[in-house]
């Protein structure tokens, strides 16, 4: 299935400096591998975040009745049921279908098939900082990076297995391991099957993510580095005066994208 209905507004060109939102409140989509999302955002800041099942949609019509949402838009990287799209469709109100052809506020030059979360939390973190190098950690089911130079210019990214993922990739594919959670001890060192499993997963993690900042700071000194999703870590104390960490980096795109679609941003 693919748009349910497009803006036709021509974009308004943003200033990188300059971000100025109307009042409307509208609503964000953000379908993911594992669930689904909804915000209601107003003046560019989450009034409310809520989930919802993926399959069905319970819950969705409710949620934008709640705040009158006028418009919205939908980011999706996840398989979406029939019965999901006409929900969103009975909401009757404009939903904007992030796509590979969607007018951004920046020349990114992304690839057709970079993922619309990809895609939102670059331009989300890209607003925040302008002209700033950008690292991008977007840690869910797998694990993101974007990097972003000076300039403005989107360099390209890696993925990688989240944390549940490494964990039931383990199981599966072993005779013995078993099936564990991030939840309990983290030893230095494991003492036994469990904590050595979580510890390898949780440090080896977070390792590979001060890996990469260590690697992009070198090259580039102003880094700024955003840190988003539900799986993030803490990283060392060196890193802390150019960290962000905003879980809502994917649905501040998302609202960017919108608003730059409809002539609400500027």
């Amino acid at each position: 299935m693919g748009l349910i209905c497009i803006f036709s507004c021509i974009p308004v060109p943003l200033h990188p400096l300059i971000v100025q939102f109307t009042a409307e409140v509208n609503l964000i989509v953000d379908i993911g591998n594992t669930r689904t999302k909804l915000f209601a955002m107003e003046n560019g800041e989450v009034v409310e975040a809520s989930y919802i099942d993926s399959d069905s949609f319970d819950g969705l019509s409710k949620f934008a009745a709640k705040y009158a949402c006028t418009q919205g838009i939908v980011g999706c990287v996840g398989h979406v049921e029939q019965g999901a799209w006409r929900s969103l469709a009975q909401l009757g109100i404009p939903m904007l279908t992030l796509q590979a052809d969607t007018p951004l506020p920046f020349d990114a030059h992304f690839h057709p098939e970079m993922g619309a979360d990809r895609v939102a939390a670059i331009v989300g973190a890209m607003v925040l900082h302008p002209q700033q190098a950008l690292l991008i950690i977007d840690a869910g089911t797998c694990v993101t990076y974007e990097f972003i130079d000076e300039t403005g210019r989107y360099l390209g990214g890696n993925i990688s297995p989240g944390v549940s993922l490494r964990f039931k990739a383990m199981h599966e594919h072993t005779a013995l391991l078993p099936l564990i959670g991030a939840e309990g001890d983290v030893p230095e060192f494991g003492y036994d099957t469990p904590t050595a499993m979580r510890t390898g997963v949780l440090m080896g993690l977070r390792y590979e993510m001060e890996g990469y900042i260590r690697r992009f700071l070198a090259q580039h000194p102003s880094l700024q580095v955003y840190l988003t999703g539900g799986g993030t870590l803490p990283l060392g104390a060196e890193y802390q005066t150019i960290l962000h960490t905003d879980r809502y980096l994917v649905a501040r795109g998302l609202d960017v994208i919108l608003r730059y679609n409809t002539g609400a941003l500027c």
